[in-house]
Order: structure tokens, then C-alpha cells, then sequence
């Protein structure tokens, strides 16, 4: 099932994806963590989807919510079943906008992106600092921010409270070539 969820979103993505405008990665990486006083929580996910067109600095990113992969198998279940219930809410999204992307050749170093971030079923708008390099034909985009457990409707329960920061930290890499 997985694969299919990955299959369709590679294809609905590319289909947007044409000539050498565009820079696709089907391998990026984007971690959370939570701290807090009882313990860390950290999670990794290697098979991000994105797609940023260099006419415009848009970008698109989608990845699948079971392909985050905890230290404790017990805390990836609990992650997938209980809080961002995966099986209802399948796939995390970004659709954005990276500011300042006139020119390719010459951006290396730190702009802005803004736009819709969708976890849980629930919209947010965010902004954030990125590092944009051009390295060997290769875009990489590069940061983090934060965000608010709340502000997704992510529930948690009062025993496990304080095992849970009410605000995450995202950190991400994506490493895109051009899209042939």
C-alpha cells in the first residue's frame, strides 16, 4: 500500500513536471523532534517528494506519514495510530513559494519560503528561512522551523502530556536535480 500511495504521487507530480525549468527529488529528508522533560522524541523520513520550479520558485513537497521511522518501534506505532492517525490522514504536504528566486545562477545563501503546510487534515500557513545552493547541477534547499501540535488538531493525551512537546521542531534537506 505504501508503494502505491508513492506511485501516485510521484506520477500526479511529475505530470506538472516539464522541461529542464523544473527540479525533482523523490529522496528528500525531513526529521521532527520534541523534547521535553520526560524524553526526546526523534523521527526520520528519507522518501520526501519535491518538485520546485525555477521559473517561479514554486515548490511542492508530499510525503507519506508511515514513512517516518522512530528509535522505538512503539513510538512509531503510537505516532502513526494514535496522533497523526496515518490511516486517515495518509500523506503530509507543502505547497509553497521560495522568495527572491529570479535568479538560479546566482542564489546561493538564504531567502524565505512561505505557503500551506497540511498535516492531520489541517492547513497552516508558514514562513521560514531556507538555504538555497547550487551545487554540481544540484538545487539543495536546506532549514527548519517550528510548529504547534495544536495547530494541526493533533490530540494528546493527559498521561502522556509531558512525554510530548507541544511545539516540533522540522528539520529538512532536499537535494533536487533537474528534472529531464
Amino acid at each position: 500500500m505504501k508503494g502505491f500511495y508513492i506511485i501516485v504521487i510521484s506520477l500526479l507530480l511529475i505530470n506538472q513536471v516539464t522541461a529542464q525549468e523544473k527540479y525533482l527529488t523523490k529522496e528528500g529528508y525531513i526529521s521532527f523532534f520534541s523534547h521535553s522533560i520526560v524524553e526526546d522524541i526523534k523521527a526520520d523520513n528519507n522518501q520526501v517528494l519535491s518538485v520546485v520550479d525555477t521559473s517561479s520558485g514554486e515548490i511542492a513537497i508530499q510525503l507519506l506519514m508511515r514513512s517516518f521511522m522512530f528509535k522505538k518501534a512503539l513510538m512509531q506505532e503510537h505516532f502513526n495510530e494514535n496522533y497523526v492517525e496515518s490511516y486517515k490522514y495518509p500523506k503530509a504536504s507543502f505547497t509553497g513559494h521560495i522568495l527572491n528566486f529570479e535568479d538560479l545562477d546566482e542564489l546561493n545563501g538564504i531567502t524565505e519560503i512561505t505557503g500551506t503546510l497540511t498535516v492531520h487534515g489541517r492547513e497552516k500557513e508558514i514562513s521560514t528561512k531556507v538555504l538555497v545552493e547550487m551545487k554540481n547541477n544540484e538545487l539543495i534547499l536546506s532549514g527548519n522551523f517550528k510548529v504547534d501540535v495544536a495547530d494541526f488538531d493533533i490530540k494528546i493525551p493527559a498521561i502522556v502530556e509531558n512525554n510530548i512537546a507541544k511545539t516540533i521542531k522540522v528539520s529538512f534537506e532536499l537535494r533536487h536535480n533537474p528534472y529531464n
